[in-house]
């Protein structure tokens, strides 16, 4: 009986399998999903007495899982993180259901985080329907692959759908060069960036010119790297033949070959004339006026430049050269030394050292170093020609009187005169006797016919006294020092001085007197006797 029961309840367990499975499930699994049909499989989407849960269907979805974990893709973005998948994948309407179902005219594909620009985005794309990218042949993980209808496992770099026409010689990131737009034109490429920035004419100068194709695995390739660019000559024809090395830039610029650097690189050194001074700022063609290689005279200035004197230091006919007395730096300095001066017929002394050269080789439009006299009266005025006998200066021979440090020192000999100066005499300047002012005013000199007696310039103040013959010879009492100290002995008097009368004071007998001439002390009086002072 037992085993009647057990034969009969086997033979109704598909039966009502079929039966409990219709009642319970609400309807047919999409296709891609038929594996999971049955009651037994119900648990691998819902929970126990609950919906369909996110995490059971990220367990099954591992490569969307592993997107959502990375925050890469369309399940990643803010439209959708968070939300549970069957508000936009829900099952159970059938075999033929479509559980990837969305606008793909309005999907905004920047929510994939590749955003759709330039050819990317034409309109013509939505006739293709997506497909034109998201297809097998596009897909390396080999798992997915195998999905019939699956928008994963695409790479954003260019070259995982388009042919790398640089076949491996450039970055695989081909939008630091290139467009959205067109691959034809690399708008994005700075050839600034480069080994080799474009400067001047290069600027202009086509890609092809430089950038040759070649032919590689059948296809044209336009070369991109790989050049020698350190030298011109790569590139440009060496006209100099060499001659100048292979570093054309010291001469040349990238503006044109025809403009030479006035101051460039160029070590001129390496020639037989080194460039110094001023010769470093001039232009090539001032000096080569043809070819730059064609020799030029060199060994004298007057080769280039014009004898601004004229032949004058010519020597046995032959010019001198100018760096005796110039340097490179310039014409308008000389180098001309005054111990160099020192060894000419003139030597500079004195007041002649802080001359400046254009006061004496100067003194008219044009220089003139030659022939311009060593005498003073060459350069100065003779201010006492016509004052001065010759005598005491012969040839105007101003050294006679004056020296070199300046006019105002006298180095004269008055003793060679008829009045030798002593005393206060020789500390006076020449000028106390020798100028006085002219009823204009103006000052006049006088050194011939002045009289040597002391009244010509002294006033005398005895009254006429010690006139002898109408002149008083004032040295019988006083000397050249000092007027005031007397040297007059009293005992050639008509009155000897004795006794008491050597001790009293001058004033106590020689009072002071008024006449015509004005006051006056007297000397000459007749008061000789006792009576005449003392009573």
């Amino acid at each position: 009986m037992r085993l009647k029961i057990l034969i009969l309840l086997t033979a109704s367990i598909p039966f009502w399998d079929y039966t409990a499975s219709a009642q319970i499930s609400p309807g047919d699994l999409c296709k891609a999903h038929t594996n999971l049909e049955g009651v037994s499989n119900c648990t691998k989407c819902h929970a126990v007495g609950n919906k369909v849960t996110r995490e059971k269907c990220l367990d099954c979805h591992k490569e969307i899982n592993s997107l959502i974990v990375s925050k890469n893709g369309f399940h990643a973005s803010k439209e959708v993180v968070g939300k549970d998948c069957y508000v936009c994948h829900n099952d159970h309407h059938g075999r033929t259901f479509q559980i990837i179902k969305f606008d793909k005219t309005t999907f905004n594909h920047s929510t994939t985080g590749f955003e759709l620009k330039g050819a990317h985005a034409r309109e013509d794309c939505n006739a293709c329907n997506c497909k034109s990218c998201h297809k097998s042949s596009f897909i390396k993980d080999t798992e997915l692959k195998k999905k019939t209808l699956t928008y994963l496992g695409l790479n954003q770099e260019c070259i995982y759908c388009h042919d790398d026409f640089h076949k491996g010689n450039m970055s695989p990131k081909c939008n630091t060069c290139h467009g959205y737009d067109s691959f034809k034109n690399p708008t994005g490429f700075d050839h600034n960036t480069t080994k080799f920035p474009l400067i001047g004419k290069h600027r202009n100068v086509d890609c092809g010119k430089c950038h040759k194709t070649t032919i590689i695995d059948g296809k044209s390739v336009r070369q991109l790297n790989g050049f020698a660019f350190n030298n011109c000559t790569s590139c440009h024809k060496d006209v100099h033949q060499n001659k100048f090395g292979q570093n054309c830039t010291q001469c040349h610029t990238e503006e044109s070959f025809h403009t030479i650097k006035g101051n460039g690189n160029f070590d001129h050194d390496k020639t037989d004339f080194k460039l110094d001074g001023k010769h470093k700022s001039v232009a090539c063609k001032k000096c080569h006026k043809t070819n730059l290689t064609d020799p030029i005279k060199f060994d004298h200035c007057t080769n280039c430049h014009k004898d601004y004197h004229n032949n004058e230091f010519n020597k046995n006919g032959l010019a001198s050269d100018c760096n005796e007395c110039h340097n490179n730096n310039g014409f308008e300095w000389s180098t001309f030394t005054i111990e160099k001066h020192n060894l000419s017929k003139f030597q500079l002394e004195g007041a002649h050292l802080a001359t400046p050269c254009i006061a004496c080789h100067k003194k008219q439009e044009n220089w003139k170093f030659r022939n311009i006299g060593n005498l003073c009266v060459d350069c100065h005025k003779n201010y006492h020609k016509g004052f001065i006998q010759e005598k005491y200066y012969p040839n105007e021979r101003c050294t006679e009187c004056h020296i070199v440090n300046s006019w105002k020192i006298i180095n004269f000999d008055h003793s060679g005169t008829k009045f030798k100066l002593e005393g206060v005499h020789a500390k006076q300047s020449c000028a106390v006797c020798h100028y006085a002012k002219n009823e204009l005013g103006l000052m006049d000199q006088k050194f011939e016919g002045l009289s040597v007696d002391c009244s010509n310039c002294h006033k005398n103040s005895h009254a006429g006294q010690f006139d002898i013959n109408g002149q008083t010879k004032c040295t019988r009492c006083h000397w050249h020092d000092d007027w005031k100290t007397s040297i007059f002995d009293h005992n050639s008097s008509r009155f000897k001085l004795e006794g008491v009368h050597l001790k009293v004071k001058c004033e106590k007998c020689h009072k002071e007197e008024l006449n015509e001439r004005g006051k006056f002390i007297l000397y000459k009086n007749n008061n000789l006797l006792c009576s005449n002072c003392h009573r």
